[in-house]
């Protein structure tokens, strides 16, 4: 046990994070040389493509230092804050972690928020800079920096590059030095913390756990403890980075156990396996995932609703911060109600549903939750633009605020003030936080936050701008529903709340991007933005034009009329009962930003 460390990597998005997970494990010898290959610990395709890393993976090296062999648990985490849900469980189950910071960028917002939650848990932390071969590193300058932010010396912060490997053992060797061993256990009889789980279809579900006490070995009998569902372990097994059965998990180890329970349900982060029948204290687990935005999944075809049911159900297994519930339409349908943690995790999740689940989807727009008081008094909770009452209905409303931070280089501070009072951002505090570079603390409604405010930050700063934010409080909200009508029929996908003083001008977009995406239709459309019980914006959409009497030559002219006459009475019967049929990728266009 005085030989095992457990650690993670807490760093930004694109800071080189799985590119160092990945000469850990060419320096360790965990994999072949044969076998290597850029983000290993990467297993989805998603993760791949985009060069991000999505889900938590553990992985076990063996290190030998001065004659001792090390067993070295790493947890490779996600750096986007979408995914700060997954960081702060893999935090829980170790001892240290490395702090990487890149030298071209310097310290971002979202590896702030990271560290608080290690040195609040008293994580130990190991500093170091990444991407020092670059040209355009500036390495003394973010040096200076971290050392401000944790109070240490130039020389205790570390140097290293991914790409050409300088540093990295050096690095390896100082967290064997650094980060602490697991601590010895008082009870003997096994209690792991359960921090991640997926399931298989042979082999149902599989725990992946930090065991803090005692040994599981393959045959023991154990238990959930907060659902009390006992199970036998079939298999105990570490992650090489492939599972690898092992004897037991002894204490302090990291590893997983194949329950064979086939029912969801049971297993839940955060939860406490332990011996049958023991009454151990289960340990302390991690806060649930609050759903910071709201979107409707519906299949294109109805004939799909049962198979999308499984494939979120399936999904469920693997990302415990997905929730659904089921919900129907008069004009989508049957679907599901998803909540998420942002928009980088909707358009995840609704790409691993295309993909896994081979269904075609149409996606709402997503929204936030508010709180309403109807005129009769009455008080609900609405997640669902569709449900949110009618104009004359509403008494008032509230809605959630967060407190964001926004490192930006002073330079660019100019471009970011119009932007802040656009989308009703209060500034808290203005700091410098090094020589270049300014934290302002601002309170703002994540409806706007959600209203493409990322992009158009990194857009005003040259892209050198980083965020980070915590849900606050419930505030008082000048909110209105906007319906979006396609010949007179509401389309729910594409209803969405605004803030009451924009209603105009976001009918008037809304309306003109559906009209320059939708297909012509056999009859004249008309497309409407209805708010605050008012049309505010309108489009007619022509009806598509074919010549009834292409296939007519020579003889009366009336026989041509006869033919225009009749098409003309039938486009006016479709005109009063026509259904307009809109494809999938016009719900998808009309739910992304820009044109």
């Amino acid at each position: 046990m005085q030989r095992i460390r457990n650690f993670s990597i807490i760093a930004h998005i694109d800071h080189g994070k799985s590119t160092l997970a990945d000469r850990f494990l060419e320096v360790t010898k965990t994999i072949e040389p044969r076998r290597m290959r850029e983000q290993v610990l990467d297993s989805m395709d998603l993760e791949r493509e985009r060069g991000i890393t999505i889900k938590m993976q553990p992985v076990r090296m063996k290190y030998a230092l001065e004659g001792e062999e090390y067993m070295l648990n790493l947890i490779d985490t996600p750096g986007h804050i979408d995914f700060s849900y997954e960081v702060s469980r893999a935090l829980t189950a170790v001892e240290g972690a490395i702090l990487l910071v890149d030298a071209t960028q310097g310290v971002q917002a979202q590896t702030l928020t990271v560290l608080r939650s290690a040195q609040q848990l008293g994580l130990v932390i190991v500093p170091a800079l990444s991407k020092i071969d670059s040209p355009l590193a500036r390495v003394e300058d973010v040096e200076g920096q971290v050392m401000r932010l944790l109070g240490v010396e130039a020389h205790e912060i570390y140097h290293c590059s991914g790409k050409t490997g300088e540093g990295v053992e050096e690095l390896l060797k100082a967290v064997i030095a650094k980060v602490p061993p697991p601590k010895e256990a008082e009870e003997k009889e096994p209690k792991a913390l359960i921090f991640d789980f997926q399931y298989s279809d042979h082999q149902g579900i599989i725990v992946f756990l930090r065991n803090f006490a005692g040994a599981i070995k393959k045959g023991d009998a154990l238990e959930f403890s907060a659902s009390g569902r006992t199970f036998n372990a079939l298999e105990v097994g570490v992650f090489s980075p492939q599972p690898t059965p092992v004897p037991e998990l002894g204490a302090g180890s990291i590893g997983y156990v194949v329950t064979g329970i086939k029912e969801s349900g049971f297993a839940r982060v955060g939860d406490t396996v332990r011996a049958k029948g023991t009454k151990t204290v289960p340990l302390s687990g991690y806060a649930e995932p609050r759903p910071v935005v709201w979107a409707s999944v519906y299949p294109e075809s109805q004939d799909d609703f049962v198979g999308l049911r499984q494939a979120l159900s399936r999904l469920r297994l693997s990302d415990s911060s997905l929730s659904y519930e089921e919900e129907s339409s008069g004009v989508l349908g049957r679907g599901f109600r998803c909540g998420l943690l942002g928009m980088l995790h909707l358009e995840i999740i609704t790409e691993r549903l295309r993909r896994e689940s081979d269904i075609s989807l149409i996606v709402t727009t997503p929204t936030i939750t508010y709180e309403v008081e109807t005129k009769s008094g009455e008080r609900i909770i609405v997640y669902s633009p569709p449900l949110f009452p009618d104009h004359g209905e509403v008494a008032h409303v509230w809605e959630p605020y967060v407190e964001a931070e926004i490192l930006i280089p002073g330079e660019y501070l100019g471009n970011l003030l119009p932007l802040l009072y656009e989308h009703e951002a209060t500034t808290l505090s203005t700091d410098r936080f090094s020589e270049e570079r300014m934290m302002l603390k601002v309170s703002m409604p994540l409806r706007e936050l959600m209203r493409n405010f990322f992009d158009k930050v990194k857009s005003a700063s040259s892209g050198y701008a980083s965020i980070s934010y915590e849900i606050g409080e419930l505030r008082p909200a000048e909110v209105t529903r906007l319906d979006i009508l396609v010949a007179d029929e509401p389309v729910p996908a594409f209803t969405r709340i605004v803030a009451s003083h924009r209603a105009y001008e976001e009918a008037v977009a809304a309306v003109e991007k559906l009209y320059k995406i939708l297909p012509r239709q056999m009859f004249t459309t008309k497309i409407q933005g209805v708010a605050t019980g008012r049309i505010l914006s309108s489009k007619t959409l022509s009806a598509m034009a074919k010549d009834v009497t292409q296939h007519m030559y020579g003889g009366d002219i009336t026989r041509k009329m006869k033919l225009r006459d009749k098409q003309k009475k039938g486009k006016k019967k479709m005109l009063g009962r026509g259904k307009v049929n809109i494809p999938e990728d016009v719900f998808l266009k009309m739910v992304k930003s820009g044109d």
